[in-house]
């Protein structure tokens, strides 16, 4: 099983992974989503997200960015990180991601990792 999470505000994807009113949790069996739940991270830190991640078994994120000081702790817990997604809602993100066609942008990675945000 496969389970998916997404940054969300204003109903669409987070610019920031760390920056969100809430995440959505997506339980996939197959080509199939088992259930879906919005989830309140209760940590104190960036650093604390992978580990909370991690401890719900997720194994997938979705983000349009992420600080670049916390993607080797993903790799850490073994989480695969989909980076530089286009901003649309939850729905439309899992559907794409289920039907294979959700593919980290390499311009977006490329940004993170050689400026300092």
């Amino acid at each position: 099983m496969k389970k998916v999470a997404i940054p969300i505000v204003n109903n669409v994807l987070s610019d920031f992974f760390g920056q969100c009113h809430h995440y959505e949790i997506f339980d996939l069996e197959g080509e199939k989503i088992a259930k879906q739940k919005k989830e309140f991270p209760l940590v104190k830190t960036l650093s604390e997200l992978p580990a909370w991640i991690s401890a719900m078994g997720i194994t997938d994120v979705v983000t349009y960015k992420i600080d670049k000081s916390i993607i080797h702790l993903f790799a850490k817990y073994k989480i695969n990180l989909y980076v530089g997604i286009a901003k649309k809602n939850s729905k439309e993100i899992i559907n794409d991601y289920i039907s294979g066609k959700l593919n980290s942008n390499n311009n977006i990675i490329s940004e993170i990792i050689t400026n300092d945000n």
